[in-house]
């Protein structure tokens, strides 16, 4: 058998298995598989427009949210920034999440924490391509909490996006978020 054979042998089934992963609906996931949809222009990871949380009897409220991501968002000292860096929401509310990429460099916008029976990870995910734009939507729970949003990108988090999302009375806030709460660890220079 020549090299070329062997390897698609190989190849096939795993086309298979990232076909699966990408198109497979919410209701079909589980604890091990992230439903995606990925294109040119970015990926949605972890949408839920319609399934409640156990603790939410109906959905509170519909927030349509435009993120903007760039350079030019950056506060001073930071590489990148978002347009705003807090977002306040009521428990059980339907968040409709567009984020919008100003720069030429791939951007992410994770959100945290979330149950993880729901949302594989405990995580909803948007990620876009330079210039591009992607929506997605997602159902926060009940309870006063603080998730962290950031991008996961090696060093994005560190050089500015970083955010949180408050639900209802929140928790804590977050150490480090830009314009929002001191660093845990200050610079000692």
């Amino acid at each position: 058998m020549n090299g070329c054979a062997c390897a698609r042998r190989w190849f096939a089934p795993f086309i298979v298995a990232l076909g699966a992963v990408v198109t497979m609906p919410a209701f079909a996931r589980d604890q091990h598989h992230h439903a995606m949809t990925l294109d040119r222009d970015g990926m949605v990871m972890n949408a839920n427009a319609d399934t409640l949380p156990e603790d939410c009897s109906e959905i509170s409220d519909n927030i349509e949210i435009e993120i903007r991501v760039g350079r030019d968002h950056a506060l001073r000292g930071l590489t990148y920034g978002f347009n705003q860096h807090e977002w306040r929401v009521p428990p059980c509310s339907r968040l409709i999440v567009t984020l919008v990429n100003e720069d030429e460099v791939r951007h992410q916008w994770m959100v945290h924490g979330l149950p993880r029976y729901l949302y594989p990870q405990g995580m909803f995910h948007l990620e876009v391509s330079g210039g591009k734009r992607k929506t997605g939507t997602f159902i926060v729970p009940s309870d006063d909490a603080t998730y962290l949003a950031h991008c996961d990108i090696s060093q994005h988090t560190e050089q500015g996006l970083k955010g949180q999302i408050v639900v209802g009375g929140g928790g804590d806030s977050l150490p480090s978020i830009p314009g929002i709460s001191a660093p845990r660890f200050p610079d000692r220079y």
